[in-house]
């Protein structure tokens, strides 16, 4: 590490990004702040757990996931869980279902976007007669 403080921001993005997608200066900076923090460390096995649910988890494995973030202490994990317990069932299908509707809800926000953009334009081009 440099020496400069990382910012939460970015200690927050290599929390939840593999080993295996980092440049090797991401790399030192996680293993630095995993030994500086053991928060830091259950946040980073946590999250890492998380996405490997989304990737093809159990129902069960959910169940246990859920527990553990409940009883580690941190407040945010702690936070997370309980809000992901609150739609539970949503949460169950996108670990179970190898679906998704995220080919569909990008198309919507292509469409969306360039609606707003062709509508800008037309407005700002017309003239009303007065």
């Amino acid at each position: 590490m440099s020496g400069r403080p990382i910012s939460p921001l970015t200690a927050a993005a290599l929390c939840v990004k593999p080993r295996g997608q980092m440049a090797p200066r991401q790399i030192v900076n996680v293993e630095v702040l995993e030994a500086a923090s053991e928060e830091f460390t259950t946040m980073r096995r946590l999250a890492m757990r998380f996405r490997g649910l989304l990737r093809g988890g159990t129902a069960e494995k959910l169940d246990v996931w859920v527990n553990d973030a409940r009883q580690c202490g941190i407040f945010g994990m702690r936070r997370s869980a309980g809000t992901l317990r609150q739609d539970i069932g949503a949460v169950r299908n996108a670990v179970l279902e190898p679906r998704s509707n995220g080919q569909a809800e990008g198309q919507i926000n292509r469409l969306k976007t360039l609606k707003r953009a062709m509508y800008g334009r037309a407005g700002s081009s017309c003239s009303v007669p007065g």
